[in-house]
């Protein structure tokens, strides 16, 4: 930028501020206080009261903003995104597992996308769908006992995650590392919750679920250096991702090499299963409570694929499921709050805001406010259908947006598609017990509580 546009930009900037308000408080700490076993719902009213104006929540010693509004998002994620960074609340306690790869930001963040996006593509997807179908089907057949209760959240959670870890690893890690790394994973997302709504405690005050954290890292470490070492010795030409990325990363030598494909490879496999594993939990929940949609699926499913295994030539026909997982998503995003740093003083749809603070976006509220969404708190698969798809750009963000859209949608939507359809099409799901199924506090946003279904044979249904 030239310095003449640069001194235009900064006036602009200089008299945008000097009309700038400052943004009005919510008192959060009265709304957790409100909902103190459900901080998701404190979060959900926060929402619902500041109706997409910029607020601060008044947490005590820690004051973010809260950004839902389209507009606002789009200038955060988009307009002056280098402005915002992926530090402090919920980065800073994750930092240890994701490392400084694909979900940092900066230079390393720049490397690794660059690298990685090759390997999201749609083709490259497409490439690795019929040994995707393959593996879900195996993993189904290993965890689903046809009359006997299955957990959702861990059994889901489970075939999703070890059909990641083969596409990711491919024959270059055992069973016994697989049983390892599961629990390890989950672990890690889920040990640091109670630090989401206390972030100002510095990280050295030890909390609960710090050593079961600490402990799921050097599982996972020992688990993923020998595998990236391995592979970096002979990466081959395999489709595998670990083989990819050293290939694209030969230049990168000794343990700092060893250690950016570990941080890849970790902060992809968390995008890619979390968001999986999170919409098909609340999938079996909508199915459950939406029997009219449910049978739509079951006739497209009947439809398209009869009695045989899905393969990738079905699923542009499922035109439905796409638009039920759509709204599942919408609904319950896997990434349902997205911190950022501000590195300087912005103004943001007339409200200064102020550099080192923290902002806090929300696909969550987002995709709940009633300017844009038409009974937003209903389940409907029919707003996402062609023809009723006009709205504002940034209203919908449930992989975010801007250079940091997440890589894997492509990647999810297929990954979900099978695991569904490969379920449905041999069973019927029976939920377990009733009322209404509440989101459990973590960095991601699955039912709480214990949910369990039985699945029965289609034969017997």
């Amino acid at each position: 930028m030239g310095e003449r546009a640069q001194m235009s930009l900064d006036a602009v900037v200089d008299a945008a501020a000097g009309s700038a308000r400052s943004a009005a408080a919510l008192p959060f700490y009265r709304l957790l206080a409100k909902h103190p076993r459900d901080p998701v719902s404190a979060f959900e009213e926060a929402g619902r009261q500041a109706g997409g104006q910029i607020v601060r929540l008044n947490m005590g010693p820690f004051r973010p903003y809260l950004v839902t509004h389209p507009d606002h998002v789009q200038h955060v994620l988009k307009t002056n995104q280098p402005n915002y960074v992926r530090e402090g609340m919920f980065w800073d306690p994750l930092a240890p597992l994701i490392g400084g790869g694909i979900l940092s930001d900066g230079e390393n963040w720049r490397e690794s996308r660059k690298i990685l996006q090759p390997l999201f593509t749609v083709k490259y997807v497409d490439s690795l769908a019929e040994r995707m179908a393959d593996i879900l089907v195996e993993q189904i057949d290993e965890v689903v006992r046809p009359g006997e209760p299955f957990d959702i959240v861990g059994g889901i959670a489970e075939i999703v995650q070890k059909t990641i870890v083969r596409l990711f690893f491919g024959d270059k890690i055992s069973d016994e590392d697989i049983a390892r790394l599961i629990p390890a994973y989950e672990v890690g997302v889920t040990a640091t919750a109670i630090r989401l709504v206390l972030p100002f405690v510095p990280g050295y005050v030890p909390m609960p679920g710090d050593r079961a954290f600490r402990r799921s890292i050097r599982t996972i470490d020992d688990v993923i250096y020998p595998r990236v070492r391995a592979a970096r010795e002979d990466p081959g030409d395999g489709l595998d991702v670990v083989s990819a990325i050293a290939r694209a990363r030969r230049d990168d030598v000794g343990p700092e090499g060893d250690r950016r494909i570990r941080d890849d490879m970790v902060g992809m496999h968390g995008a890619s299963s979390e968001t999986t594993s999170t919409a098909l939990a609340w999938a079996w929940v909508m199915l459950d409570e939406h029997q009219e949609v449910a049978e739509r699926i079951y006739e497209e499913i009947d439809r398209t694929v009869g009695d045989g295994p899905v393969r990738p030539s079905h699923l542009p026909e499922l035109q439905y499921m796409r638009r039920f997982l759509t709204e599942v998503v919408r609904l319950y995003p896997s990434g349902w709050i997205l911190p950022r740093r501000v590195l300087e003083t912005d103004v943001i749809g007339g409200v200064t805001v102020k550099a080192g603070s923290t902002v806090v976006l929300s696909p969550y509220i987002t995709h709940r406010l009633e300017e844009f969404w038409e009974r937003p708190l209903e389940f409907d698969p029919e707003r996402f259908a062609p023809g009723r798809e006009r709205r504002h750009r940034w209203s919908y963000i449930p992989f975010s947006g801007g250079p940091h859209q997440c890589l894997g949608q492509h990647l999810f939507m297929i990954q979900a598609q099978f695991l569904l359809v490969s379920m449905l099409s041999r069973y019927r799901p029976v939920l377990h017990g009733s009322g209404p199924k509440r989101a459990r506090l973590a960095s991601t946003l699955r039912p709480g509580g214990r949910l369990q279904m039985t699945m029965v044979e289609r034969s017997r249904a």
